[in-house]
């Protein structure tokens, strides 16, 4: 539950850098671009910090 929420987060935040980017003027290819890269940072940091914690043994 948590990673969904940290995601949704995300999302918004990066919809929010693509509406600023168009707004700003930059050209479709690149908002693409940034915003597969911030998706995919998004992931890679959501399920390092949700993830369950190994237990030792």
């Amino acid at each position: 539950m948590s990673f969904a929420l940290y995601l949704v987060g995300f999302l918004l935040i990066t919809g929010g850098i693509a509406w600023g980017l168009v707004v700003a003027g930059v050209p479709h290819l690149y908002i693409g671009i940034a915003c597969l890269i911030l998706l995919g940072l998004g992931i890679v940091t959501g399920v390092s910090k949700t993830r369950a914690r190994d237990s030792s043994h």
